[in-house]
């Protein structure tokens, strides 16, 4: 039903906008004497709803055909600032957003998957990568539309089994009416092009401040640089605004595109902050270098296109914009390392004044749900912070265990070390559900198979580490307390079994931790051998064990409930992390195959 409804809405959505177009091409005039103001209005504003819609259509769909590879092109931002620069250029060129990107960037830097030094690079590379779309927009290939609407529809609707010609198909759909939203502003702007009050408005503009100012304040309303390029392109076309009138435009849209990544960054950690003030210092400063050379820099472009054998203005104000987002990397991109320190003068690091945390998860990010990839990969990341918080309290248990110190937490000294483990369980809790809350989100945002599959062993994932956090906390710490007030000792056999055992356990947790950490099957399938080693282990302690309670060993008959209950605990969750390896495995099988 969903897809019947779809199909209906896009083929009534194209033949109106033909309708539309081909009744305002039969109806221009020669020589304009009157506007249609109402006329005029609704034109330019269904071709400003087709071009957002188209664009938003092609940049969903070709964000879910490269989603599940920007695992690994984030992974090239840890090598150096030239390769981020190439990330940010290609990421952006996919999601064909330079404001997404920053977007991405802050949700990255918000959840921890990589830090804010590492995203300046991305940064002027994303400014480089929306020139693409600038390109595209301005070469004329309106007469293609329709064959790629046709296309695209084509194989969007027969495409039942392969997502990617489905996505390829989706993107088609998008750049055409893109194309078609372009030439219905393009005739709805025709009777301008003599109506003198809009000559003289447009004249106003040509006062660079103003055109910057008046291009920022739009492109930050609309919250599209690619919408509103594509209005100055537009005007182009129809030779309402020239060369050295359009550059001021450009660099005002570059400017306002910034408030985006600036909401976005509102309410996130100092970090994701920094990634939102990066973005528009570049911009501003940008613009202050080129301000007073906007007659040189029109004559340079006008050179360059000349050289092309570029003599469209459209053309050549696309040009300009490549050639200042391409200088602006070029002039920054050696002193990104001062240009960091200046961004942490200005958002300096905050001491917190907390004694305890607030319960909260600090990976999930809604704004990356609309890309599922990259939203597993957060989750992830979260629930590789339960296994850091089980490993934790794991390893603080065995103090009390074999000796009488009952000092104060290492991280929150303000607590006993009881405390600290309990206060870690409620975290995990927290965690836990918070994690399958967001996933569940991320269900219904559509998922392909191998995503879905992913997504739901995570959820399983984490209710099985809740499950050892519960093992720790209401298993081996209840034992802790029973040994304080009966004021027994281990036998040296009994107790030393119980400190192996109790290692063999934390080395799984932290084993777990790490394949978490990298999704590396080989890693995972370690914990799973290690699990039988461990299991045959025990087996021998407790024979041990048994063989002692056979000689009626006095420290051994009064210990042997806190023994037993200890030793089965540590295997529980020896037990529980194999299990949680061997979903592991499988998806490290789901990853590789993406």
């Amino acid at each position: 039903m969903e897809n019947i409804l779809k199909r209906t809405f896009l083929i009534t959505v194209l033949i109106s906008v033909t309708f539309f177009v081909t009744n305002l091409m039969a109806a221009e005039p020669t020589v304009i004497t009157t506007v249609n103001w109402g006329h005029l209005i609704l034109g330019l504003f269904a071709g400003l709803s087709l071009f957002l819609f188209g664009m938003e259509q092609m940049s969903t769909a070709l964000n879910k055909s490269a989603g599940n590879k920007m695992r690994s092109i984030l992974a090239l931002l840890t090598k150096n600032p030239l390769l981020a620069l190439a990330v940010g250029v290609f990421v952006t060129v996919i999601i064909q957003s330079s404001s997404a990107t920053t977007v991405m960037l802050v949700s990255f830097v918000q959840s921890g998957l990589m830090p804010f030094s590492k995203t300046l690079g991305v940064v002027l590379g994303a400014s480089i990568g929306t020139t693409v779309t600038a390109q595209l927009v301005a070469f004329k290939i309106t007469y293609l539309a329709y064959f790629m609407v046709a296309l695209g529809f084509g194989m969007t609707f027969f495409a039942k089994k392969s997502d990617l010609i489905k996505y390829i198909g989706e993107a088609l759909l998008g750049f055409g009416i893109l194309f078609i939203g372009m030439k219905l502003m393009s005739n709805s702007m025709v009777p301008l092009r003599s109506y003198p009050e809009f000559i003289n408005l447009i004249k106003e503009l040509e006062n660079p401040i103003m055109g910057i100012v008046f291009a920022a304040l739009f492109t930050a309303l609309i919250q599209s640089s690619s919408a509103f390029l594509g209005i100055i392109i537009v005007l182009a076309k129809q030779n309402l605004i020239d060369l050295e009138a359009g550059i001021p435009l450009v660099i005002g849209t570059n400017i306002g595109t910034c408030i985006t990544a600036l909401l976005a960054s509102i309410g996130a950690t100092r970090d994701a902050t920094r990634v939102g003030l990066a973005h528009i210092l570049f911009k501003i400063v940008g613009a202050l270098l080129f301000i007073g050379w906007i007659h040189e820099f029109s004559q340079f472009i006008s050179y360059l296109s000349n050289k092309a054998g570029t003599v469209e203005p459209a053309r050549r104000i696309a040009n300009a914009h490549t050639v200042y987002n391409v200088g602006l990397a070029v002039v920054f991109f050696p002193f990104l390392k001062y240009f960091e320190k200046v961004v942490m003068f200005i958002i300096p690091e905050k001491k917190s004044t907390s004694n305890l945390p607030l319960l909260e998860v600090k990976h999930l990010d809604d704004s990356l749900l609309n890309s599922p990839s990259l939203a597993i990969d957060v989750a992830r990341a979260e629930i590789a912070r339960m296994a850091q918080n089980i490993r934790t309290m794991l390893s603080a248990t065995i103090i009390p265990i074999i000796s009488d110190d009952f000092h104060n937490d290492d991280e929150y000294p303000s607590l006993t070390l009881i405390d600290g483990i309990l206060f870690r369980e409620k975290k995990i809790n927290y965690i836990e559900k918070e994690v399958k809350r967001y996933l569940i989100k991320v269900f219904q945002r559509g998922l392909s198979d191998d995503q879905a599959q992913e997504a739901y062993a995570l959820i399983n994932i984490a209710q099985d580490l809740e499950s050892v956090a519960d093992v720790v906390s209401k298993g081996v710490v209840p034992q802790i307390s029973k040994k304080r007030a009966s004021d027994v000792s281990f036998s040296i056999e009994g107790l030393e079994e119980i400190t192996i055992y109790h290692s063999k356990a934390c080395k799984q947790v932290a084993r777990l931790h790490g394949a978490l950490h990298t999704m590396d099957p080989d890693k995972a399938q370690r914990i799973i051998s290690k699990m039988e080693g461990y299991l045959h282990l025990e087996s021998d302690y407790k024979m041990l064990h048994l063989e002692r309670l056979r000689e009626s060993r006095t420290e051994t008959v009064a210990t042997h409930d806190l023994h037993t209950e200890l030793m089965d605990c540590f295997k529980r969750i020896n037990v529980h992390t194999g299990d949680i390896a061997k979903t592991l495995t499988e998806m490290g099988h789901l990853t590789s195959s993406e």
